[in-house]
This record gives structure tokens, sequence and C-alpha cells, in this order.
């Protein structure tokens, strides 16, 4: 996995090749029933609410920790290129799909701008994941920034997640 990082746009960047053809990886990051098996960080039980994958459309879901505490997050789609990118805000929510603050902090942007693309690469899949603060204030951008090491570390989880399932599919 490589990573890059620009503080001065918030703009957080990694990259990871999975051993995969690009069509299935693109189908796991949308479809419930495989991102039930991969997605969130490390620990966590993940169930899908709803996934209607189309521009305006959204995927809600719960993750559940170890000790039984629920949180919600939310993606809304802006852009759908099969097997080549997905647009879309993530955030935190509540059980009815309204945005809500991060648990952790309230100085957490309320939505991050997402651009994931797949490349093919002699059969396997290069998933690049920009992302980014939405309309967020100076002070929710230097959080954000300043959880870069967090994120990483995160994003690293799920993706050997990603790795793991894609290998029990492909």
């Amino acid at each position: 996995m490589s990573e890059n990082t620009n503080p001065a746009n918030q703009e957080l960047e990694i990259t990871r090749i999975f051993n995969a053809p690009r069509e299935l990886v693109f189908k796991v990051w949308t479809e419930a029933e495989h991102l039930e098996k991969w997605w969130g960080p490390k620990g966590l039980t993940l169930k899908v609410a709803s996934l209607d994958l189309r521009p305006g459309g959204s995927f809600q879901y719960s993750m559940t920790t170890p000790d039984g505490q629920i949180m919600w997050g939310l993606f809304n789609y802006r852009e759908i290129s099969p097997s080549d990118k997905l647009v879309f805000t993530n955030s935190f929510s509540d059980e009815e799909g309204n945005v809500t603050r991060a648990a952790f902090s309230a100085a957490f942007p309320l939505e991050i701008l997402n651009v994931l693309t797949f490349e093919e690469l002699d059969g396997k899949t290069k998933v690049t994941l920009r992302g980014g603060p939405l309309d967020a204030s100076d002070e929710e951008k230097q959080f954000f920034a300043g959880m870069f090491d967090s994120m990483r570390q995160g994003f690293g989880g799920t993706f050997d997640q990603l790795d793991d399932y894609l290998a029990t599919i492909a």
C-alpha cells in the first residue's frame, strides 16, 4: 500500500494493489453481500441497512464493536463509472440516515468527499482512494489532516480485510 498526504489541501491518498480482476474488485465495493464481509475497521461487525447504487443513492450501514456499541455510517453516491470509479461522500449518521458528528470529536468534518478509482494491472487491480473534507471549517480541516496516520492505519486494516476476502472469492 502506498500513501500520500497533502496537508495543504487536507487530502488523504491511499493506493493498494489487489490480486483480483478490476470488475470483481469494483463488485465487492458496490454490492451489500460483499461489503458486509470486509468493509470497516478490523474487529467490528458490519450490517448493511440499505444500498442504492446510483448517483443520488446511498449506502447506509451499522458497525458493532465487540462490546456491543453501534455506530452508523453513510455513503452518498455522486458518480458511478462501472469498474472504473466511485465518487461519494462518507459521514457518520444516525439510524435514520441523517448525517451526524463523529462520536469521537466534534471537530471531525461532517462529510468527506472520496474519489475511488480502479485500474487494471495484468489481472490485478490498483485501487486509489483520495478523500478530503467537504464544506469544512478551518478547524475541521486541520483536525482531519491531524488524523492522517490514524486513517492510514484504519484503511490499511480495512484493505487487509478486502485482500483476505478477495482471496476467498477470486
